[in-house]
């Protein structure tokens, strides 16, 4: 299997939080300070931290420090690796259920 089990763990416990996923919106969008990223947000500039940590370890968001500040951006091959992973757990229902369909139809045919 192509994906590590654990970090995809990661990805989805991190886009559990709304104000994470709200986070990642944003990021996609292009790179924002981490007081940018706070402004929509009813927290802390500490809680807002906690929630960056949470996507950094996920893998879903990188941030770079120049001088004071600290700038978000997203990652986009984590975006696509839990993409694909949804992909492919979609296609296989599709395919099961077309095979349904198609079973359906022989015995109604049958009847």
């Amino acid at each position: 299997m192509l994906h590590d089990p654990a970090q995809l763990d990661l990805m989805f416990q991190a886009l559990a939080d709304p104000a994470r996923r709200g986070m990642v919106d944003r990021l996609c969008q292009g790179p924002a300070s981490v007081s940018q990223l706070a402004e929509p947000f009813a927290m802390s500039l500490s809680a807002v931290m906690q929630h960056l940590q949470v996507l950094e370890a996920s893998g879903l968001v990188r941030t770079a420090k120049v001088g004071r500040v600290r700038t978000c951006q997203i990652e986009p091959t984590a975006l696509r690796r839990a993409e694909s992973w949804i992909s492919e757990r979609r296609m296989l229902w599709e395919q099961r259920l077309d095979r349904l369909g198609e079973f359906l139809a022989e015995t109604s045919d049958e009847n």
